[in-house]
């Protein structure tokens, strides 16, 4: 079995090669490891192998390797799940990052329970690109009136946007889908706000949405393996 921390280096891989196609920079590139249903010993693995941005997309399991990788101070963990109201002061205390931010309330609740001493908690909007059912995420005719709510909120910092866009393996699609929210960010930039983060790309298309602007992919299964049962 290959270790995590050897698909790390193929991944690191792909992006240098990503950003070399795209006349990019790798630096600008920011790697989430995204540890979902693994164990802490395995984020810990890759901890060691020079990884420091993790993200989970559910909270108790979050929380529980958030303490047991205490000792590890220079984790930055990223929040990226979907927000039930009830979960909000957990995730207030506990992340650097929030990716999947779609209402109002939620943005209020994180930014009432955020911890004075800790800096502001950096937020993304997630964007349902595709208007999926399915999907958590804010429509993208609504995003320029949610992001002007949020960016007035105290405690928080509004970065940018996420997406998770319907799974394809047509590259066309996957290009109209994140060139889509890069066209979003850029319209609120020109409105004067001052957001530097598109949050987009995973294992299967972080090639594509690196050549449409992703400044974060949030990798999983390519530095994990398939996910396990939950």
């Amino acid at each position: 079995m290959i270790l995590p921390s050897k698909h790390l280096k193929k991944v690191l891989q792909r992006i240098q090669q990503a950003t070399k196609q795209a006349n990019r920079e790798t630096e600008d590139i920011r790697l989430i490891a995204v540890s979902k249903t693994k164990p802490a010993a395995d984020v810990e693995q890759v901890y060691l192998a020079g990884q420091r941005e993790f993200g989970e997309n559910y909270l108790q399991e979050a929380l529980d390797k958030i303490a047991a990788l205490h000792h590890l101070t220079d984790i930055k963990w990223h929040f990226i799940g979907a927000i039930q109201s009830n979960k909000t002061r957990p995730i207030a205390e506990h992340f650097d990052w929030v990716h999947s931010v779609d209402r109002l309330k939620i943005a209020r609740r994180l930014a009432e329970q955020r911890p004075p001493e800790l800096p502001p908690l950096n937020i993304c909007l997630q964007v349902n690109l595709s208007n999926e059912d399915s999907k958590s995420g804010v429509s993208i005719t609504e995003v320029p009136a949610l992001a002007k709510q949020v960016s007035q909120l105290k405690h928080l910092s509004l970065r940018g946007l996420m997406a998770i866009p319907l799974k394809t393996d047509d590259p066309a699609q996957q290009h109209f889908y994140f060139h889509q929210l890069k066209h979003c960010l850029d319209e609120l930039n020109s409105q004067g706000m001052q957001l530097d983060t598109l949050s987009m790309g995973m294992s299967n298309d972080m090639e594509v949405a690196i050549a449409e602007g992703a400044t974060m992919i949030r990798i999983g299964t390519a530095i994990f393996g398939e996910r396990s049962a939950k």
